[in-house]
């Protein structure tokens, strides 16, 4: 017996009957059946799932076949595993749809009927786009079956039955909302981005685009094509064959990896924990249901990107927390939700919430949290949730601020310096351009203060760029992502250097609510 799948990410698919060497040399029946025993009962004694992914016959004089096995254990501390899935691609390539079909278990009517239950405004109902960031999620229990809004009435239920939760990040598509995805894309810090592009369409519109953002900031993609009931079998090709050009050009450097059956899909999980440079591509219908078993065995075996050393090492630093959202909810008062970037957070801890436009920031009290609708006392690094902050000013707080610590000494700055590539601009990049800068759950207007050794940037060319926020400071850290834009203008980079404000506060007590 042999293991696959890196350990310490709370799942890993085990082969029986295979050597080390990689030789397939399978076990006779009754061998098969006690070595499947004994791995259930060591998953008992460890509280751990089991479920036989794929079998396979060996040709030989006497009956030998292997088997491949997924153990997931989910963490004492934690009562599912959790995984972030974005979804970009062109406006109408059937992102939507496509999301609705898998959480709510219905197949689609070929008129955008599946997608309803996911929008939030009338003009995205009226329309059929996206024009906000909208979340999802679609669970999987220990046997590796599909635990959905088929069976479970809410977000609480499905939680419970799940061993494994697969959270869904929906982005616009249109060019109109590109600064709403980015900005989605930055501060929700995906697992893994979800592409998907429209058979009958091909390669359009913001496809290019949404590919080239998800690779400049390291997150690795697999691709679904969708509409493939509307097209003929010619048309499909074609479209994969373009993808396929789009994936091996340099500057993707991608090998894509058509999923065929339930067998590639185990393999296209496992190559794509093992490489980033592998892209599974998945050909699907919401309508008809084709191929969309295999996108759901392919979500089921993906472990987590982050090992148990690696979260570890997040939860012993300081906490830090993330204001993505802002809500306002009867009986209840003030709610933030958002990212734990590191630390834990507990009921009834006190932070400080901040930067306001002096520089402040103001002591808070987490009255209680819930991830998924499900109350929860413990928040770990990683995870994403709503906080309660009782009845604490909400005019106070506003997207893109930080809770952190109070033992934290906050970096706040009006100007950085970030090392970037200009990706497109019209003329030249100079002193006094302003863009839209984007970093993390940070979204302002910047001014270019300075091009460090040059005068002028032209689109290619690297320089180090300081940056003047133009509204309030910001909370910022050295070796963060940068995305920028204006108009056509874009460019990407991570900050190299910061230049704190003097008008840090400590709060003090009388800041308290």
């Amino acid at each position: 017996m042999k293991w696959r799948l890196q350990e310490g990410r709370g799942e890993a698919v085990y082969q029986i009957g295979v050597e080390d060497n990689g030789m397939f040399v399978g076990l006779s029946e009754e061998d098969m059946e006690l070595s499947l025993q004994t791995l259930r009962r060591m998953g008992e004694k460890v509280g751990a799932d089991i479920a036989i992914l794929r079998e396979h016959e060996l040709d030989s004089d006497t009956p030998r076949r292997t088997a491949e096995v997924l153990v997931r254990k989910v963490p004492d501390d934690q009562q599912f595993l959790d995984l972030r899935v974005a979804l970009l691609g062109n406006m109408d390539s059937g992102k939507s749809t496509l999301l609705g079909v898998l959480t709510q278990g219905e197949l689609d009517n070929g008129r955008g009927k599946a997608r309803l239950n996911l929008f939030r405004h009338l003009h995205e109902i009226q329309t059929g786009r996206t024009s906000c960031i909208k979340l999802e999620i679609l669970g999987f229990d220990g046997k590796g079956k599909v635990v959905n809004y088929s069976e479970s009435r809410t977000a609480e239920e499905i939680c419970e039955s799940a061993s494994k939760i697969i959270t869904f990040i929906d982005l616009a598509g249109r060019h109109k909302y590109l600064n709403t995805t980015i900005f989605g894309l930055t501060s929700s810090c995906p697992d893994f981005v979800m592409l998907v592009i429209a058979a009958n369409t091909g390669v359009a519109g913001t496809t290019r685009e949404h590919l080239g953002l998800a690779m400049a900031l390291k997150v690795p993609i697999f691709v679904v094509v969708t509409k493939v009931d509307l097209c003929t079998r010619a048309t499909v090709e074609r479209t994969v064959r373009q993808l396929a050009r789009l994936l091996k050009q340099p500057g993707c450097n991608k090998a894509p990896l058509i999923v065929g059956n339930a067998d590639d899909a185990v393999t296209a999980a496992q190559q794509f924990a093992q490489s980033p440079n592998v892209t599974p591509v998945f050909v699907v219908s919401s309508v008809s249901g084709e191929c969309l078993d295999l996108l759901k065995v392919f979500l089921n075996v993906i472990p987590p990107l982050s090992n148990s050393k690696e979260q570890e090492e997040l939860t012993q630093q300081l906490t830090e927390f993330q204001v993505d959202e802002i809500f306002t909810v009867p009986d209840v008062g003030t709610v933030v939700g958002g990212i734990l970037f590191s630390g834990v957070c507990r009921e009834g801890e006190r932070l400080v919430a901040g930067p306001t436009h002096l520089g402040r920031f103001h002591q808070v009290t987490v009255r209680s949290i819930q991830r998924n609708r499900l109350a929860c006392r413990v928040l770990r690094a990683g995870q994403v949730a709503t906080l309660s902050l009782g009845d604490f000013d909400r005019s106070l707080l506003r997207k893109g601020m930080v809770m952190v610590s109070p033992e934290m000494d906050p970096t706040i700055c009006w100007l950085f310096e970030a090392e970037i590539v200009l990706l497109f601009h019209a003329k030249t990049f100079r002193r006094g351009f302003q863009v839209t800068v984007l970093i993390g759950n940070v979204k302002q207007t910047a001014t270019v203060a300075a091009v460090h050794s040059t005068d002028e940037l032209r689109t290619g060319e690297k320089a180090v760029v300081q940056f003047k926020f133009i509204k309030q400071p910001e909370y910022l850290k050295v070796g963060a992502k940068l995305v920028f834009r204006e108009g056509v203008t874009k460019g990407i980079g991570h900050v190299t250097k910061l230049h704190p404000v003097w008008q840090y506060h400590q709060p003090s007590p009388e800041d308290e609510v």
